[in-house]
């Protein structure tokens, strides 16, 4: 398969994790889950030793893209991109962490909008990428279907643990998009580009103080889910209204005193593992423990400027 190399910035045009619901979804909020409307208030569960005990795994990717490349296809060349991605998770009782060595993949994927069966795997000295077929030429749409791929790994990962740890709490960050059929995960949303709650209820929100959270409520639509927003500690200005918040979901299946429980232990949890600005500027929304599990992962992908290097060299061969 011929391609070659675009000398642009591969990092140009990548777009940045979204909460944001698919496109076109319209939304709306109950905020009956947990307490009715007239009685939201800031919630804080009480500590509960046992909560601690049963452990809790954060899953994790990250991703990057190696170079933006041109491909021949049957109507002319198409964009498309070399990617690397890596997923794992961190295992935490107490204040010990421990990467899991077995459930860390590293992946390697050529993404264009080409059907699969032009495609080719591109091999260079050091890697190989698959192909799989992107949705579109924007770059969005590229990024996506390399997205997409780390899912995939994550959804592994997050089941393998599961299943060797079922009593645990199991994380993933970011949305809970298509994790959702995993029992007991949760999902951890950092950024707040959307404002699901409003009026009173964005007032409780306000509200909270380190260690709390609001009542949980459902957010429903194409991809309904029950959520809730905790409060972490060592947030920067009182002026930032979110400063130190973080948002939760889970399977819309989890109901009742089961889902009570699952947002009291998350609650009780996480502000256990809120990180430091002196040590990470996202602080204290990036937990300790992913942020030093994706410095691993990072290291993982190898060197960006070798890879950079042999696909170019792997591009003139192909001429």
């Amino acid at each position: 398969m011929r391609f070659a190399v675009d000398p642009w910035d591969p990092a140009y045009g990548v777009s940045n994790d979204s909460e944001a619901d698919p496109a076109g979804t319209r939304v709306s909020v109950d905020l009956s889950t947990e307490l009715a409307a007239t009685e939201w208030r800031p919630l804080r569960p009480t500590a509960d030793d046992r909560l601690r005990q049963r452990g809790i795994a954060f899953v994790d990717g990250v991703r990057r893209v190696e170079a933006r490349i041109w491909v021949a296809g049957p109507d002319g060349a198409v964009p498309g991109v070399c990617a690397s991605w890596g997923a794992g998770a961190v295992c935490c009782r107490g204040t010990s962490a421990t990467i899991d060595a077995e459930a860390v993949e590293i992946g390697r994927t050529l993404a264009a909008p080409l059907a699969a069966e032009v495609l080719e795997p591109v091999v260079t000295r050091h890697v190989t990428y698959l192909p799989v077929s992107a949705g579109g030429p924007a770059p969005e749409d590229l990024w996506w279907a390399v997205q997409q791929e780390m899912n995939r790994a994550e959804v592994r990962i997050a089941g393998a643990i599961r299943h060797r740890a079922p009593d645990a709490l199991v994380v993933v960050d970011g949305p809970l998009q298509g994790r959702e059929h995993l029992p007991g995960v949760v999902g951890l949303v950092k950024s707040h580009q959307v404002a699901y709650l409003t009026g009173p209820a964005g007032g409780v929100l306000g509200e909270l103080t380190p260690g709390s959270r609001t009542p949980v409520f459902t957010i429903t639509g194409r991809y309904p889910r029950h959520s809730w927003y905790v409060r972490l500690p060592g947030a920067g200005s009182s002026m930032v209204p979110l400063a130190g918040v973080v948002r939760c979901e889970c399977p819309i299946t989890v109901t009742g005193d089961e889902l009570t429980a699952l947002a009291d232990a998350l609650t009780a949890v996480l502000p256990i593992y809120a990180s430091s600005p002196v040590k990470d500027r996202r602080a204290p929304q990036n937990l300790t423990p992913i942020a030093g599990l994706e410095r691993r992962l990072r290291h993982r992908l190898g060197a960006a400027d070798v890879l950079y290097r042999s696909l170019r060299l792997a591009a003139a061969a192909a001429t």
